[in-house]
């Protein structure tokens, strides 16, 4: 007897049809994965603007006296240091320094948080949040109420402004404002966040009103070049900006020292943290593995699990991430592989397709903003 498993889909996943999108199961959820093409979706995001559905994302809400110190010890960064409006991009870990998720974590008031969690991640994640409550603190699981869109590009702003009277020039990076009323639409978090290493805006809102949003968005933004865009495109943007992907850069198996977002780990915090003795040490004895980009100067494309080797043929390693850079027109990727062969200009070999192609590690990002 076959069984069949049932996939999720967000609030937006009829008007997917309207647009032609190609849909496919992304981790149990019934995602786009394009509307047109790859290529041009990437290229709008670059030179103009895309709008994309990341509904699929997982919100929880921490409220409580205690939700700071609470917050402090499930994550790496210290989240202490943000005030309100203000997000911060942090990890939570098992106490072995393996990653349990990346995720963004959003101060709406003293006493309440909004954390954003990895869609495949969210019944994980509760779970572990609420194994490790601490003091008083109350978590809600808010994931299938809430709605989000991403507006990336350099046209995002302008587009976005159109429709709100709110000042969107003096939201900066990774701060936001609450309770905005985009074309009629009211009670929207806007955050000046992405995933696309571009300038832009992720959108959260109630699931009801999603879909008139991302009307109005094409509405006001089609003739400024804003075209809806799908995973695809969010993945070649993501990896030309050296942004990391649960499941790929991190994992049980990889910590965040390791995946190279030491920037959003604080072992140096005033407060205890899950963890913090195990990445302590890596930090102190140095890491033994390090994520790092690579170039394949040979012809192929380096694709998730492929072989790394050295220049002398021992195998150092693993492909995490790998694509033919749209921006770049280079075949690019990040690597796993140990930290004596994780140097600038090391010569390297990718098993692909049973031969093993030339590479070489190359500096991160691969793509940055306006250059």
């Amino acid at each position: 007897m076959s069984t069949r498993t049932v996939l999720k889909r967000t609030p937006l996943f009829e008007v997917y049809k309207k647009y032609g999108a190609k849909v496919i199961d992304f981790g149990g959820w019934e995602l786009p994965v394009q509307f047109s093409s790859i290529l041009e979706e990437h290229d709008a995001v670059r030179k103009e603007a895309g709008l994309f559905d990341v509904s699929h994302m997982g919100e929880v809400l921490v409220e409580g006296k205690d939700a700071e110190s609470y917050i402090n010890y499930l994550v790496t960064n210290d989240v202490a240091k943000i005030s309100i409006n203000q997000a911060q991009y942090t990890a939570m870990c098992y106490p072995d320094g393996g990653t349990v998720d990346d995720l963004l974590v959003y101060k709406l008031e003293n006493e309440k948080y909004l954390l954003v969690i990895n869609a495949s991640n969210i019944e994980k994640d509760f779970e572990w949040m609420k194994q490790n409550l601490k003091g008083e603190v109350t978590l809600k699981n808010i994931s299938s109420d809430t709605a989000q869109l991403a507006i990336q590009g350099p046209k995002a702003e302008s587009i976005l402004q159109n429709l709100t009277d709110v000042n969107l020039s003096e939201i900066g990076f990774f701060t936001f404002a609450q309770n905005v009323n985009i074309g009629g639409i009211d009670g929207v978090l806007v955050s000046r966040t992405g995933y696309t290493a571009e300038d832009g805006f992720e959108l959260y809102l109630a699931n009801e009103k999603v879909e008139a949003l991302w009307n109005k968005l094409l509405e006001v933004g089609t003739e400024d070049g804003l075209k809806p865009c799908g995973l695809g495109a969010r993945d070649t943007l993501r990896l030309e900006g050296r942004l990391a992907l649960y499941g790929q850069e991190l994992s049980s198996e990889i910590s965040p020292l390791e995946a190279g977002i030491g920037f959003a780990v604080k072992t140096n915090k005033e407060s205890d943290f899950i963890a913090k003795a195990a990445l302590t040490e890596q930090k102190e004895k140095g890491l033994k593995r390090k994520i790092v980009g690579i170039e394949v100067t040979g012809r192929g494309i380096a694709r998730h699990g492929y072989k790394v080797f050295s220049e002398d043929g021992k195998e150092i390693g693993v492909v995490t991430s790998g694509t033919q850079s749209p921006s770049l027109k280079k075949s690019i990727g990040l690597a796993l592989i140990s930290a004596e062969h994780a140097k600038v200009d090391m010569q390297l070999k990718v098993e692909i397709r049973n031969k093993q192609i030339d590479a070489v590690v190359v500096k991160t990002p691969f793509y940055k903003k306006g250059k």
